[in-house]
């Protein structure tokens, strides 16, 4: 996986970036590379710092220690360039829910730049890949939580990015949701060649072969395939290996 990762070309790079709140450190030294068509857990627990790491990425946030590239660009010298190979589901819904869904991508697309045409058109595409053609036309209150997510989704790859930040995406999903949304993201890497960074608390969410960053306290504690890492510490599962590598680091 480490061969094939080094091959593809790497949609996200960060280099020694660091980050504090009021002093505080919040992410320590962060060095991270995920490549073109590649799903990524990060994993950590809340407060971990996988939230400032996406808004680092997405500069939300400045640092000055560190570097962030997109597709090979710079997301502080080259920030349109970065940012237009960037789609973002954050933790939050920001979907306008007194909206219809084909209304809320059309508004996604007039920010990128798109013709009215060009937006609807693409619209149609995505909404039809997620099984939501027909309710193009349905306020966004009206869909259940996972369809809003999906419509997130959609609305995020509109404008055709190379990389694809999931914030906790499955906050107050079902079981079912939850399981529909992991496999739609997993399609999307495999069918699309989008590169997808899916940060989480839930060990569940992750499936076998995933490449797992461990994220704690705002350091990167591993960096490897899920059953590498159990195999690595002598443990039977990620959870108990999870586990081992926050103990150690609070020992």
């Amino acid at each position: 996986m480490a061969e094939e990762r080094s091959e593809a070309r790497p949609a996200l790079e960060v280099a020694d970036l660091s980050f504090a709140y009021d002093r505080k450190p919040v992410l320590e030294a962060l060095t991270l590379a995920i490549a073109e068509g590649e799903f990524v857990v990060l994993l950590g627990p809340n407060g971990a710092g996988k939230t400032t790491l996406f808004s680092l990425i997405t500069r939300l946030h400045d640092s000055r220690h560190g570097e962030v590239r997109i597709g090979g660009f710079d997301v502080r010298r080259q920030a349109v360039q970065a940012h237009a190979r960037i789609g973002v589901v954050f933790q939050q819904p920001t979907l306008d829910p007194d909206l219809s869904v084909a209304q809320n991508l059309d508004y996604h697309g007039a920010l990128h730049g798109m013709s009215r045409r060009e937006a609807s058109s693409r619209a149609e595409a995505q909404l039809a890949r997620i099984g939501l053609a027909e309710q193009r036309r349905t306020r966004v209150r009206r869909l259940s939580g996972g369809q809003r997510r999906r419509v997130e989704i959609a609305r995020g790859l509109m404008h055709a990015p190379r990389l694809l930040l999931l914030d906790e995406p499955t906050v107050g999903l079902d079981i079912a949701s939850r399981r529909d949304l992991v496999e739609h993201a997993h399609q999307l890497c495999a069918e699309e060649g989008v590169a997808v960074l899916w940060a989480t608390h839930l060990i569940d969410e992750v499936r076998p072969g995933d490449r797992v960053l461990v994220l704690y306290r705002g350091r990167l504690l591993a960096d490897g395939p899920a059953e590498t890492l159990s195999e690595r510490l002598g443990v039977d599962t990620l959870g108990e290996a999870y586990d081992r590598l926050v103990g150690e680091e609070n020992a």
